[in-house]
Order: structure tokens, then C-alpha cells, then sequence
């Protein structure tokens, strides 16, 4: 076996060691008949809890010895299960030669198990679904796709005063903006956020080890990624998109084909965040060494769809300013493969910022608002090196969200749209949605995704033949 091999073969096993210690102490905290207090449960069990306290006179009370004992060895496992069942379905509003008609119909039930020891946490997420709407269904752990999607599967633990360790595949983010990311270069899933699953699966998972150092001056994170990790990008199998390369909209008919990096220890990512309170506010730089998390730029041997190498440097600042919360957020993105901007098969470094302010501006209603600016730097090599008959990308690009929440019936009710809009790109994209809380186990949401503008090859319009329309209900336990 390969050196290669041998260290993919390792790391797979390491993530799955994880979810089988998890599921292992799971059944041996269940396994085990800790002793009962003298006639009330303890303090950490829940009142509804299935196993009360035996009556007086009934069984044998432990003696002071016996709970001066308990005191001295680890106690059983704090183990704690949770998790939904959920119906989900959308259509798309209007006819897509390249898609199906259904843009979600699925069925997903989640489990999540938390497992407490005396110096660790465990914790195990995983989602069972079925929807007939895709043609593969066996588990693919990288993308998401199969029958099993595994979403988290970690153990944290302290080492020493001031740090903290957490191993294994987790969700993570950091960063300042709503729904728009510069610092935040762990992966996305934008095939869910554009049909309408909920908006916590936007965010895909790391397999990563992550340090978190704690001192008065200055806290540091790092997140170590053994193996790319990219983002769950539009390939044309859920959405249709523009596709440059045949200068037309395509989906099914022309699934993006990529030359991913996928050695272990080779080709890793390193994200790190140094951060601290100064006053009322949250200052924070940034770092990134990888890849471009979606495809940014295109192989000239194989045709095929690549992630050139990028490196990431940012900060950022957010604290109160009047009667809301404001927040800016810089990046330099290094395309280091194309420092010169002249190769048109490699995406450009650029300048990324954003501005935003959130607040209530009346009981229970709240506006957050956003001006966001890409800016390429070398755009001059870049329009040199376009083909004939390329279309050619704004040297800057603007962008202004607009976020209103309004709560009703004692909050159980929410109303929400969140709003994208390109004054240069002359395009938009809007999502609706209507939350109801119906009691401690029911929620039900009905949504939109709109996207319309004037050219079909704009970055919100290029979607408009998968504007949809979708619900779900969701029973909690």
C-alpha cells in the first residue's frame, strides 16, 4: 500500500474511531444503574425523567462511606440524545429544461448524541435522509450526498488552563457578516441554502483538529484541515447554472467535472484567528492558507474544473454604534497561483470588504442591512487573457443585503426576508419565509428562493430558472 493510501486509510479510520467511542460510551452510560440519591432525583436529571427515585425503604441507601467514594471516582456518562424528524418539499415557479420540476422532496431525521465524562465532551450528529429527487444514494461523507449524511462527529477536551482541543469532523465559522463571508473559509453548502433547507445546513463540515489558546492579552484559534475541504458547490445536478465554458445555462445535461486535491497532509488547509474585547468591541485578524473553496479557475491539460491555491488575510471589527450593533470586515484574497492576473484559466486576487448595522427599530421588528464590495486587482491582465467571445467580470462588484425579522404571537411566529441586490451586476435574489412554532415539538416553515436580473450570466440571475417555492414540518424530541 502507498504511502497516500496508507495516511487516507488512517484518517478515515480516526473519524469513524470517533463516532464508534461515541456510540460505545453512549451504551455503556446506558448500560449502567448509577445509584440513586435518598429519595429525590439528582440535581442534573430532568424532572419528566423516565427512571425516578426509588420510595423510602426500598432498595439499599448508600452509606456515607459508600458516598464519600462516589465523590472520589469519575461519575457514569451524562449521555443526552436529541433530535427531528422532517418532511421538506419545494417546486420550482418556472420551467428549467435542465432540472427537475421538484427542487426538494425529502425526508430527514436526525439524531444527536452528547456524551459529558469528568475532562471531555463527545458530540455525534448525523442526518438520515431519503429524496427521490437525486440519483445517487449511496453515503458520500465529503459532499453530503447518499442516504447518510454525517454531520458532526468531535471530542473536545482542555489541555491546561488556557486551552482548549476539539478533534474531528465539526461545523465551524467565525467572521462578522451576515450571510456574505470574507474571513470565513470553512466550507458551504450552497446547493441547500438555494432549495430551501434550513438555513444551519449552509454550513458544511470540517474534518479538522482545532486549538483555542486563551490569555488576557490575546486569544488565538487554529484550525488544522489534514485534507481539502471544499465547498459543496452548484455542479448542475440539484441547480442549473451559466456555464462559461459552453456560453449557456446548463445543469443536468453538463455536470461540472473537478480536479480536487485530495492528499492527505499535502494538500491541508491551516485557518487561524487572533481576536480580543477591546471596550465593547470584538476586534479580530485573520488567516487562511488552502485552496479556493469553490472551483477558481480551470485545468489546460484535463479541461476539468480546479482549486487553485489561496491565501487569505483579513480583519475585522463589530460593536455597538448608536442603538444597534455595526460590524466592517476586510480580506485580501492572494490567488497565489496568479499573482500576475494574466492567466485567464486561474480566478484574480482580489479586495473584499463589508459594512453592516443591525437593529430593532420597533418591538419585535428588526432591520440588519449590508454593503458589501469585491474588487479585483488585476482586472487589466485579466481582460487580456479572455477568449474571444468571453464574457468579461466587472472589475468591481457591489453588492447591498437587506435582512427584516418580525415576531409575532409571543415570538413563536417569524417573519423574514432577507434580500440580495447588485446595483452592477443589475441582479437579486430574495428569501421569504413564514416560521411558526406550534408547541415544544412542531415547527412548520413555508419559504421562497426568487433570483431574477437582465443577463442571464450575472451571479444571482444565472439561477433565475430555479426560483422555488418550499415547506417543511419538523417534529422535535
Amino acid at each position: 500500500m502507498s504511502a497516500q493510501a496508507t495516511t487516507e486509510v488512517f484518517a478515515v479510520s480516526v473519524q469513524y474511531g470517533i463516532v464508534c467511542v461515541i456510540l460505545c460510551l453512549g451504551t455503556a452510560a446506558l448500560a449502567a444503574e448509577p445509584p440513586l440519591p435518598m429519595g429525590l432525583p439528582s440535581a442534573d436529571e430532568p424532572s419528566n425523567s423516565s427512571e425516578p427515585s426509588l420510595p423510602m425503604g426500598l432498595g439499599d441507601e448508600p452509606s456515607v462511606e459508600d458516598e464519600e467514594q462516589l465523590l472520589e471516582d469519575d461519575g457514569p456518562i451524562d449521555l443526552r440524545l436529541s433530535g427531528y424528524i422532517e418532511g421538506r418539499f419545494g417546486i420550482r415557479t418556472q420551467r428549467d429544461k435542465h432540472e427537475r420540476d421538484i427542487s426538494i422532496g425529502e425526508t430527514r431525521l436526525q439524531l444527536e448524541l452528547d456524551a459529558f465524562g469528568e475532562h471531555w465532551t463527545a458530540h455525534l450528529v448525523t442526518d438520515v435522509l431519503y429524496d427521490p429527487i437525486v440519483d445517487r444514494h449511496e453515503p458520500r461523507l465529503e459532499t453530503g450526498e447518499g442516504i447518510i449524511d454525517l454531520r458532526e462527529a468531535w471530542v473536545s477536551f482542555s489541555a491546561g488552563e488556557h486551552t482548549d482541543i476539539k478533534f474531528g469532523r465539526q461545523v465551524m465559522t467565525w467572521g462578522t457578516g451576515d450571510l456574505l463571508f470574507i474571513n470565513d473559509l470553512f466550507p458551504k453548502d450552497w446547493n441547500s441554502f438555494f432549495i430551501g433547507r434550513d438555513e444551519d445546513y449552509l454550513k458544511a463540515p470540517n474534518d479538522a483538529l482545532r486549538v483555542n489558546y486563551y490569555t488576557d492579552l490575546i486569544n488565538i484559534d487554529i484550525a488544522y484541515v489534514p485534507s481539502f475541504d471544499a465547498d459543496r458547490f452548484i455542479d448542475g445536478r440539484r441547480l442549473s447554472f451559466y456555464n462559461a465554458g459552453l456560453g449557456q445555462r446548463s445543469g443536468r445535461d453538463a455536470v461540472v467535472q473537478t480536479d480536487r486535491p485530495n492528499r492527505w497532509f499535502s494538500d491541508d488547509e491551516i485557518h487561524y484567528r487572533l481576536h480580543r474585547s477591546v471596550g465593547a468591541y470584538e476586534v479580530a485578524a485573520y488567516g487562511y492558507h488552502g485552496y479556493w473553496k469553490s472551483p477558481g479557475g480551470q485545468s489546460a491539460v484535463t479541461g476539468r474544473a480546479i482549486f487553485p491555491k489561496l491565501n487569505v488575510y483579513g480583519a475585522s471589527v463589530r460593536g455597538p454604534v448608536g442603538k444597534g450593533i455595526g460590524n466592517v470586515e476586510i480580506g485580501y484574497y492572494d490567488s497565489s497561483q496568479d499573482r500576475s492576473g494574466d492567466d485567464g484559466l486561474i480566478d484574480n486576487s482580489q479586495l473584499r470588504m463589508l459594512v453592516g448595522y443591525e437593529q430593532e427599530i420597533a418591538t419585535d421588528l428588526t432591520l440588519g442591512i449590508q454593503y458589501y464590495v469585491e474588487h479585483m486587482l488585476d482586472h487589466d491582465g485579466y481582460v487580456l487573457s479572455l477568449p474571444v467571445g468571453g464574457v468579461e467580470r466587472d472589475k468591481t462588484r457591489h453588492l447591498i443585503t437587506t435582512r427584516l425579522t418580525y415576531q409575532t404571537l409571543n415570538q413563536n411566529q417569524t417573519y423574514s426576508i432577507f434580500f440580495y441586490y447588485s446595483p452592477t451586476d443589475q441582479d437579486a435574489y430574495a428569501r421569504p419565509s413564514v416560521i411558526r412554532k406550534i408547541d415544544d415539538h412542531w415547527t412548520a416553515t413555508v419559504g421562497a428562493n426568487v433570483f431574477f436580473g437582465k443577463e442571464e450570466h450575472t451571479f444571482f440571475n444565472q439561477f433565475a430558472r430555479n426560483s422555488n417555492v418550499y415547506m417543511s414540518l419538523r417534529y422535535s424530541f
